[in-house]
């Protein structure tokens, strides 16, 4: 299997430097974007429906065009998609900003900028998922993956206070303009400073078509049962993790007061609790079969899911948020490492678009209930009833041999 190649092994560590700094800067000013809208349409509208237009706007087109996005990420340079996606959202977020300063302010282009910066991470991550793996040794990508996610917590950690902050003191058309810059400077450090070369399918002439490229990627799935459990599983997940993820906001307002500090709270504490977990996976790396450390993850998810339908305290509620922040990595971290490493390289691109896809579709899909479903039943039955089933269905990952196998390390891997 083609990873990481032997020259390359001494320069890794300067490698995953620079591209975990060029990404750091660019989630952080779309992490300003991302929260400024959410919260702007919250408060301006404290309505379950608009939140589930703004939700199916921003995982929607994702859906259409993962497919696409994972069939260029193992034929192409993946570290030019990268740079690709990153400059379209940014010209996008500087003509927006552009509008915002000319007084056109309407929520549609919000719904607009949300389903354009979609598509930029629709190309972004199968092209992440399959290109790290080309800059680290197999043995460690646990522990860069889980400190990628403590890395993109603390991001979110200080996102919102900063963008509560900014919204107080300036404009909307102003935090865009941060996001055009910081985009900017994401994109010089991987021109000028990160040179790897293009995986070994991106530099051959291509003897198969674009389609059959496609075709085949399905085939290989299809061949591959752990990979058809995998999703199935996934799939289900992020339906009943909908109201967890995206209705809390609304059930804050609802529940504890229309308060921006609120809102501001509830993601800090998200954020502390996924870099918690994200630190915890990168000392630690997990159970020695990482389907283990999921079925830990989604046990957790699904014990304080349930906890937040039925605190009345908004303290309390923030506890078991962050708890729920340090849920992801640990199911996040190893449900990632798993595919780098079983998943033949040629065919990663198109192993995480699908994963893509059903992340983008599933969510979407499960707000269409729930969205309408909150302006006429209490977000915290909801909260309750979705727990109660994301606990249950944890138990999927163990009864599965074909994952509980494909969980256990490669033997060269480090099996921390």
């Amino acid at each position: 299997m083609e990873r990481i190649s032997l020259d390359s092994k001494q320069d890794w560590k300067k490698n995953i430097i620079l591209f975990l700094t060029s990404q750091t800067i660019s989630l952080f000013g779309s992490s300003l974007v991302q929260y400024s809208i959410m919260w702007y349409i919250i408060l301006k509208t404290q309505s379950g429906i608009m939140m589930m237009i703004s939700i199916i706007c921003g995982f929607l087109p994702t859906f259409f065009l993962s497919p696409f996005a994972g069939v260029w990420a193992d034929r192409y340079n993946r570290k030019t998609l990268i740079i690709l996606a990153d400059s379209m959202i940014a010209t996008c977020t500087l003509i927006l900003a552009l509008l915002f300063y000319a007084g056109y302010d309407m929520m549609w282009l919000l719904f607009a900028m949300s389903a354009i910066r979609a598509l930029g991470a629709a190309v972004q991550m199968p092209a992440i998922g399959a290109f790290l793996p080309q800059l680290v040794p197999e043995e460690q990508l646990t522990r860069v993956n889980a400190v990628n996610g403590s890395i993109q917590s603390a991001v979110m950690l200080i996102s919102p206070l900063l963008s509560g902050a900014l919204m107080s003191v300036t404009s909307l058309e102003v935090i865009f303009m941060i996001d055009v810059l910081t985009a900017t400077v994401a994109i010089v450090f991987l021109l000028l400073f990160l040179h790897v070369p293009a995986h070994r399918k991106a530099q051959e002439k291509q003897s198969v078509s674009y389609f059959g490229d496609m075709v085949e990627g399905i085939r290989y799935i299809n061949s591959h049962a752990f990979l058809k459990k995998f999703f199935l599983f996934c799939a289900g997940f992020m339906i009943l993790a909908a109201p967890a993820a995206f209705l809390t906001p609304l059930h804050v307002t609802r529940a504890f007061g229309v308060d921006v500090w609120r809102l501001t709270a509830l993601e800090v504490t998200f954020s502390i609790g996924m870099m918690v977990g994200g630190i915890l996976m990168a000392a630690w790396g997990g159970f020695k079969n990482r389907v283990y450390s999921m079925t830990l993850g989604t046990l957790m998810f699904g014990v304080c899911t349930v906890a937040l339908g039925v605190t009345p305290n908004f303290w309390v509620y923030l506890l078991f948020m962050s708890l729920i922040g340090v849920a992801m990595p640990i199911f996040n971290t190893p449900s990632y490492v798993m595919l780098q490493e079983k998943v033949e390289p040629d065919f990663l691109g198109r192993v995480f678009g699908v994963l893509s896809m059903i992340s983008s579709t599933m969510m979407p899909l499960g707000m269409l209930v729930f969205g309408p479903l909150a302006d006429i039943v209490p977000i915290e039955y909801m909260l309750l009833g979705t727990g109660v089933l994301i606990f249950f269905e944890s138990f999927f990952l163990l009864g599965s041999k074909v994952l509980v196998e494909a969980g256990k390390p490669n033997v060269k891997a480090d099996p921390s």
